[in-house]
């Protein structure tokens, strides 16, 4: 004779979250006993969990926490953009974000390593699984934090959840913190837009700057060729792609050659120091294509095209600001998802 009844059941699924029939079996195996249905609902909880983890969650969402010393960013994947969107999942996100950002977890391995609530992280996030129904992975996490208050930091999540950006700034002094804060909620907007890899050029690895430039140049070439078609004023065709490749030889070729090009214009001497170095600043324009398109701080501004991130930033701070600190997440970028033949799949459960 069963030990337990509807009410136990209802006790049961209101505590788990599992599905009826799995709250009946579980009371059932246990002889009515409630700690231990618990615990045999964990265990096959477990167990679905690991059949889930098998799946490629590569949909989810970014979630941010700020305060004035210290922002995190994690991100979270689901297998479908539908379950990233579940009320569950959004408050599972939540929990882990502030865990993350309360224990000052600055990556994904700390978080994946950590305890919650009492309990090892990989059984806390097994039993979402469990509950959800997907597999859920904290796949990446960054962390800005200074105990300093000449250090300005902020973030910014858009709307849509999926592409998250943090900030930090050192200042001269705390007298401009405030100031270097709110913008750098604004250059967090622009990072989320023009999508920068990196913080400056100098970031970049010789090798891939090497690797990037004879296709880059091959792409203006090409537009040029369009521009022919169009009628449309040519692109100067660069040498160079990154700021890296600008040594000061290579400066000084392009001063001596714009002076001869003046020289042979009949321009006077006496003004070449007016032209020299607006036609410097076009050669360095054109010759750094790499870091205007992937480093932060050398693309134009979007909200005042006529200075860099990194310009605009010295000229909001008087010249007293520096970013120091860049970490730009998007969901599910770098992951590798198979495209599922569904008739072969269907045909082979039918097998």
């Amino acid at each position: 004779m069963a030990n337990f009844g509807p009410k136990d059941i209802k006790k049961l699924r209101e505590t788990t979250s599992a599905g009826m029939m799995d709250c009946k079996n579980a009371l059932k195996e246990s002889d009515g006993d409630f700690d231990a249905a618990v615990a045999w609902l964990k265990e096959k909880g477990l167990g679905a969990a690991a059949k889930k983890s098998g799946k490629v969650a590569a949909e989810g969402v970014v979630s941010i926490e700020v305060s004035d010393n210290k922002a995190v960013v994690v991100e979270i994947n689901s297998q479908t953009d539908f379950v990233a969107q579940n009320d569950i999942f959004k408050g599972v996100v939540s929990e882990i974000t502030k865990h993350a950002f309360d224990n000052s977890l600055a990556d994904a391995d700390a978080i994946n390593s950590s305890e919650i609530d009492g309990q090892p992280f990989a059984d806390y996030l097994s039993l979402k699984i469990a509950t959800i129904g997907e597999n859920l992975v904290v796949r990446r996490a960054g962390m800005v934090s200074s105990d300093d208050d000449t250090v300005a930091i902020n973030g910014y999540l858009h709307a849509n959840s999926r592409v998250a950006v943090l900030l930090g700034a050192k200042c001269e002094d705390a007298t401009i913190v405030e100031k270097v804060r709110g913008e750098l909620k604004n250059i967090a907007m622009h990072a989320a837009a023009m999508s920068p890899t990196t913080l400056s050029y100098s970031d970049f690895d010789a090798d891939f700057v090497e690797s990037e430039t004879k296709g880059r140049i091959e792409v203006v070439k090409k537009d040029n060729e369009e521009r022919v078609r169009l009628g449309k004023a040519l692109k100067n065709v660069p040498t160079f792609v990154s700021r890296l490749q600008l040594t000061d030889e290579v400066i000084a070729e392009a001063k001596t050659a714009i002076e001869a090009e003046l020289k042979a214009e009949g321009k006077p001497e006496k003004i070449w120091d007016r032209i020299v170095p607006g036609k410097l600043d076009r050669f360095i324009s054109d010759n750094t294509l790499l870091d205007q398109e992937l480093a932060l701080l050398d693309q134009k501004y979007v909200m005042d095209d006529s200075v860099t991130v990194g310009e605009h930033i010295a000229k909001i701070s008087g010249g007293k600001a520096l970013i120091t600190d860049f970490i730009r997440l998007e969901v599910g970028e770098g992951i590798e998802v198979v495209e599922e033949d569904f008739a072969a799949e269907v045909a082979k459960q039918m097998a």
